[in-house]
């Protein structure tokens, strides 16, 4: 099977692609200890509810970098579709 994504680019080769934050949320949090999922969770709000891409970028690089040496599964969950998380930030509110 394609999946979805290959399919949506196949048909539609012009579309950006916007990845869901609640879904990868809860993918990056399934893939953390209970005690340290408050703290990831408040990271993730400050990615997506940041101002400019700039400053999103800006959080996203922390959140990386503060989780990354003790949960590298959960933040290659996220680092992989970054892109595609920040796409809304091409266009206005």
């Amino acid at each position: 099977a394609m999946g979805f994504w290959a399919a949506l680019s196949k048909v539609y080769p012009e579309t950006e692609h916007q990845r869901c934050w609640v879904h990868k949320t809860a993918n990056v949090l399934n893939k953390l200890p209970k005690s340290v999922q408050p703290k990831v969770k408040a990271d993730l709000h400050e990615i997506w509810m940041a101002e400019t891409r700039d400053e999103a970028h800006k959080a996203f690089d922390r959140t990386v970098k503060r989780f990354e040496a003790k949960y590298p599964r959960a933040m290659e969950c996220l680092a992989k579709d970054r892109e595609e998380l920040l796409a809304f930030y091409d266009y206005p509110a």
